[in-house]
């Protein structure tokens, strides 16, 4: 399955890679040689605890490698005025009226709490190239439907701030 990455998300995603290698690996495998020299391993929780840091760091430089040789790029070609990549859209839930603020980012930087969706999450992909004042339908899973509101649409700047989601 291709990762839908735009630039600035390869550009991040190459940059953490490139640190994980040449500052991270060296550091942990340094800290791994010193808690072995301590002595016996079988009881020694420092070695444990750098080789597990150790383990980690490699396994994550492995994954973002993973993700950008099955990535995609993606482009947004959404106008100033229509729903798109990096625009925060306020909507209205038009069954009980509530509103809600959401940005759309790529899946990788998505996360629910911070109220970033994905451009592949039902309502993302309802919302995308429409413009404020329209009404969209958002089919959800299990067939439900809900309908929502543009309220207003924000461009907003990747600041390069958003974290990228672990594995």
């Amino acid at each position: 399955m291709s990762e839908k990455l735009t630039q600035k998300d390869i550009d991040r995603i190459q940059a953490e890679i490139e640190e994980r290698k040449l500052v991270e690996r060296p550091r942990l495998l340094e800290a791994v040689k010193e808690a072995r020299a301590q002595g016996d391993l079988s009881e020694n929780f420092e070695y444990t605890a750098a080789k597990r840091e150790k383990n980690r760091n490699e396994s994550r430089i492995r994954y973002l490698e993973r993700v950008l040789k099955n990535a995609s790029l993606v482009k947004d070609h959404a106008r100033e005025d229509e729903v798109g990549i990096e625009k925060t859209v306020r909507v209205m839930f038009e069954d009980d009226g509530s509103e809600e603020e959401y940005r759309i980012v790529t899946p990788i930087r998505c996360n629910s709490l911070e109220n970033k969706i994905s451009i592949e999450s039902p309502i993302g992909r309802a919302l995308m190239g429409h413009k404020a004042g329209e009404s969209v339908e958002v089919a959800l899973p299990g067939g439900a439907v809900s309908a929502l509101k543009i309220l207003s649409i924000t461009n907003t700047v990747d600041d390069g701030t958003d974290r990228l989601r672990s594995y």
